[in-house]
């Protein structure tokens, strides 16, 4: 195997079934759950681990939208085609950082997003704007 390594078909398993869970609920999950995950649960090398989820998470993504576009009529067409385009373009360019970046590097940059996310949510907790989608001009 690609990945290097061995073990029960039951752990992906189930760690892809309780991200879809999670995914669902919070909209978080591939990037979130899964990849620091498969590196430390499992022992998978960065770059594996990469093109493993971007394997994955195309077969989830596809079938969540096709559900939520159907069932709640909540895809925005517009905005998921310009955030396409955005994730192709810097898709490629992570490729040629992550074929050149030091797989200790790239498990310290996701761990350094991870707590960025968990301060600002946690800020986020206490501080509420007035009005989150208003643009003032002074």
């Amino acid at each position: 195997y690609p990945s290097g390594i061995y073990l029960s078909p039951f752990a992906p398993l189930i760690l892809g079934f309780v991200t879809g869970i999670a995914t669902e609920l919070m909209g978080v999950g591939g990037g979130f759950l899964l990849i620091p995950a498969k590196v430390y649960l499992f022992g998978m090398r960065s770059r594996v681990v990469a093109g493993t989820s971007l394997f994955q998470i195309l077969f989830v993504t596809a079938t969540a939208t096709l559900v939520n576009a159907l069932t709640t009529h909540t895809v925005d067409i517009v905005l998921a085609g310009l955030l396409l385009l955005g994730s192709v373009l810097g898709a490629q360019l992570g490729t040629r950082l992550a074929s050149r970046t030091p797989p200790d590097y790239m498990r310290l940059a996701l761990g350094l997003i991870i707590l960025s996310v968990a301060v600002r949510m946690i800020i986020g907790l206490g501080i509420h704007p007035d009005a989150i989608y208003t643009v003032e001009i002074h």
